[in-house]
């Protein structure tokens, strides 16, 4: 099958597992330009090979999942190019079992784009590595009640300002939900009749009224404001 141009670095401790999901994504068309064991070995790889998404395994021994986001919150630590500082860390779509919903919660709020369960099908997994290179999310399509309740009942996700929610008008919360569903602004702008660039303001805007630093941190406010319902 024909390589879909989308770069993608496996992270997880499991030799087995790296192999079987570089095969599933390779069948779905996805090319993988790199395996690493653990959230040391994959902040190197990322620095070294430029992918374009991460799929990630958040518990590993030593440097676990939760470390490497941290790390690519940083500013400038995942930067691809040491002569590009302001290049951005790539999204990362973690692979998670059912038993994780606390360290997925704290995953989320660290700036993971999404999540799928590890016996995800092929068609599923490259679909979603092509949003997240599209720049969409993976977050509510298949949210848990039980993440959904602790995302309501926990604090503000991290990021989010201190300032109250301002209220969304109809259009910003039609966009908002296509967000939460993992459509990409231009897929959005199709969907919504509008210009890409007019989909980017009113997210523009979205942002601000929600107090968040980013399109993930958007939807969990949301979340845990009851906005989306």
């Amino acid at each position: 099958m024909t390589g879909s141009g989308i770069r993608v670095l496996v992270v997880d401790d499991q030799t087995l597992v790296r192999r079987g999901i570089g095969t599933l994504l390779e069948l779905g068309g996805i090319d993988v330009v790199g395996e690493a064991a653990d959230g040391a070995d994959a902040l190197e790889a990322i620095r070294r090979d430029s992918p374009d998404v991460v799929l990630l395994d958040l518990r590993m021994p030593r440097y676990d999942g939760l470390w490497l986001l941290e790390r690519l919150a940083e500013p400038r630590s995942a930067a691809p190019d040491a002569d590009d500082p302001e290049a951005e860390p790539p999204p990362v779509l973690v692979l998670t079992t059912f038993d994780d919903d606390a360290l997925l919660l704290e995953a989320l709020r660290l700036g993971a784009r999404g999540y799928l369960l590890k016996d995800v099908t092929v068609e599923r997994l490259a679909a979603a590595v092509a949003t997240l290179a599209e720049g969409g999310t993976l977050i509510a399509p298949s949210i848990t009640d039980r993440l959904l309740r602790a995302i309501r009942s926990g604090p503000p996700p991290a990021g989010a300002d201190d300032a109250p929610v301002q209220p969304l008008t109809g259009r910003e919360l039609e966009v908002l939900r296509l967000v939460a569903e993992g459509y990409t602004n231009r897929q959005i702008a199709e969907i919504v009749h509008l210009a890409e660039g007019t989909v980017k303001n009113h997210l523009s805007v979205i942002l601000a009224k929600l107090g968040a630093r980013d399109r993930t941190n958007a939807v969990l406010r949301a979340l845990h404001e009851g906005i989306l319902g």
